[in-house]
């Protein structure tokens, strides 16, 4: 058995769920020192996008930004504020 102090950390590695559910282990994975023929593989979910980042890509935030980023291909660039208290006066306006 390998020196488990050795180990590399783990890292993301991808690929493609074939038909029937098939899954090729990368060649980087399975040439590891440690893994003999016969080892067993773990695959944890994994997220592409991190829990406590998946508000940016719900469609509401994500229509937002589209909209911000039309409005500044047109140009629009907004009302400009010159210090804290114009800004919360401006939110205390339109409440």
């Amino acid at each position: 058995m390998a020196d488990p102090t050795r180990r590399r950390r783990p890292h993301l590695v991808s690929t493609p769920v074939r038909k029937k559910g098939v899954d090729t282990v990368p060649q980087e994975t399975s040439a590891q020192p440690d893994l003999q023929e016969g080892d067993r593989i773990l695959l944890p979910p994994a997220s592409v996008v991190p829990d406590d980042q998946a508000w940016f890509w719900t469609p509401a935030w994500q229509a937002k930004e589209n909209e911000v980023d039309e409005a500044l291909a047109e140009g629009e660039r907004g009302e400009v504020f010159h210090g804290g208290e114009a800004f919360l006066q401006s939110l205390a306006d339109e409440a």
